[in-house]
C-alpha cells in the first residue's frame, strides 16, 4: 500500500492559494521571494522519491500549463512521472503521463492506494486534500512554511469541529527563515 504524502506551500497564517502566481488572488505569487536552490532542493527530492503524482482539476490544469515548457531534471521527472487526476472532466486529462481517476474521489483514491506501492505526492489541490484528510486517507504531511502573514485566502486547514492530531517526525529551517515540516497523521 502507498503512502499519500500531502505537500504544500503555506504562510504563517495558513494560507496555501496562489503561491506560485497563479491569477486571481491579491497576494499570488507570495512563494517566489523565499524560493532559492535551498528550498528546490527538498523540493525536488520529494518528486524523485515519488512513485506518483495524485492531483486535483485546477492544479493539474496550472501543472500541465507550466510544466511541460521547462526543461531540466526537475521538470523532466515531473512531466514523465504519472500523474493521476480527480477530475469530472477526464477527457481534458492530456498531458503526458496523465490519468484521469474517475467516480468518486475518496473511493478512487482508496483503491489507487491500495494498488500503488510507491509514495504518492499531492500538491497543491487544495480541495482534494482536505477531503483526503477528512476521509482518514493522508499518511504524510509536509509543508513548507513561508515567513509571511496572509490575512486573506484559502487555507489549507478550513474550520472544522474534528481535531487532527499530527507527529512532528522532522524539521528544517532554512537562512531565509523558511520551515520544512514533516509531520505523520497520528491515528
Amino acid at each position: 500500500m502507498a503512502d499519500l504524502i500531502v505537500t504544500e506551500f503555506v504562510s504563517l497564517d495558513g494560507v496555501m492559494e496562489a503561491p506560485g502566481g497563479e491569477p486571481g488572488y491579491a497576494h499570488t505569487g507570495w512563494v517566489h521571494p523565499y524560493m532559492g536552490e535551498e528550498q528546490i532542493e527538498p523540493k525536488f527530492a520529494e518528486v524523485q522519491a515519488a512513485g506518483s503524482h495524485l492531483l486535483g482539476r485546477v492544479t493539474y490544469e496550472s501543472f500541465a500549463g507550466a510544466w511541460p515548457e521547462r526543461e531540466g531534471p526537475f521538470a523532466e521527472r515531473i512531466n514523465s512521472m504519472p500523474k493521476f487526476v480527480v477530475t469530472g472532466s477526464p477527457e481534458q486529462v492530456t498531458w503526458e503521463s496523465s490519468i484521469a481517476l474517475e467516480g468518486d474521489a475518496i473511493e478512487a483514491v482508496r483503491e489507487l492506494k491500495e494498488s500503488e506501492s510507491e509514495p504518492l505526492l499531492l500538491a497543491g489541490s487544495r480541495t482534494l486534500a482536505q477531503s483526503l484528510l477528512a476521509a482518514d486517507l493522508v499518511d504524510e504531511l509536509r509543508l513548507m512554511v513561508i515567513p509571511v502573514v496572509l490575512g486573506s485566502g484559502d487555507r489549507l486547514f478550513p474550520d472544522s469541529d474534528r481535531k487532527l492530531e499530527l507527529r512532528l517526525t522532522d524539521s528544517r529551517r532554512f537562512e531565509n527563515g523558511v520551515l520544512l515540516n514533516t509531520y505523520r497523521v497520528a491515528g
